[in-house]
């Protein structure tokens, strides 16, 4: 009866690479791949835009970001709109634990609904401020968040900006000691966001578009990093969410 029970319960599970994978039947399927970017070479990253003192290195198929000397933060954008469903994808890995944070910047518009690189929308160099009290409307998740002034913080928070509201907090996405590799999920179904470390859900939430505000929908993504923090990053994919009206 225990070797049943056992293996029933492995049953309920997805193995890959990196671990047990809960059931996602019930999650939002991909559909049409709308973009993909390897990571691996820097010909392929010419149109997207770097603020803040940020520098990349490649190697090995990967994409480094980090901040020669650890000089300030910086934000790394993805020049496409994505429509207001999406799921998004990629592989990450921290190649210097001492400190860092890293955050997901998604459906990122100006707060008129102008595109964030409209020539009228204020400079920004990677200043957080800029982004999370500025003129951004955006939804973010911090995933790995080892601060100096708040080390190994131990969870997620899905906030939104520019009012900076707490919408969630959840488990530790990346801890701070891991080097790992780490393949990261990211979904947003209208309303509706989830994301995945390694298939282990640490934000699912729903924008009642009322508590905080409309619902943000369509926008761009970027990559955020503070100064301290040193990842590799690889295979960035974007699908359409399958059936989505």
């Amino acid at each position: 009866m225990m070797i049943q029970s056992f293996i029933l319960l492995m049953g309920l599970f997805l193995q890959n690479k990196n671990g047990f994978v809960p059931d996602t039947s019930s999650y939002p399927e991909k559909g049409k791949l709308i973009y993909e970017n390897d990571f691996n070479s820097k010909s392929e990253l010419g149109d997207w835009i770097m603020e803040g003192p940020g520098a990349l290195k490649f190697a090995d198929g990967w994409m480094e970001l980090y901040s020669p000397n650890k000089k300030w933060d910086h934000v790394f954008w993805c020049p496409k709109d994505f429509p207001e469903s999406f799921i998004a994808e990629w592989d990450m890995q921290n190649m210097d634990t001492t400190n860092g944070l890293t955050i997901i910047f998604f459906a990122a518009k100006g707060s008129k609904g102008e595109d964030i690189f409209d020539p009228d929308m204020p400079k920004r160099d990677g200043t957080f401020k800029y982004y999370n009290k500025g003129q951004i409307n955006c939804y973010h998740i911090s995933y790995y968040a080892n601060n100096p002034k708040d080390p190994d913080r131990g969870d997620s928070h899905l906030r939104k900006d520019p009012a900076f509201d707490v919408l969630q907090t959840g488990p530790e996405g990346i801890s701070a000691a891991s080097t790992s590799v780490h393949h990261i999920r990211l979904i947003k179904d209208k309303d509706h966001i989830l994301m995945f470390v390694d298939g282990r859900k640490i934000i699912d939430y729903a924008d009642d578009g009322k508590t905080f505000g409309p619902v943000y929908t369509s926008g761009k993504i970027g990559f955020r990093q503070m100064r301290w923090t040193d990842f590799r990053y690889r295979d960035f994919k974007v699908w359409e969410v399958k059936n989505s009206d």
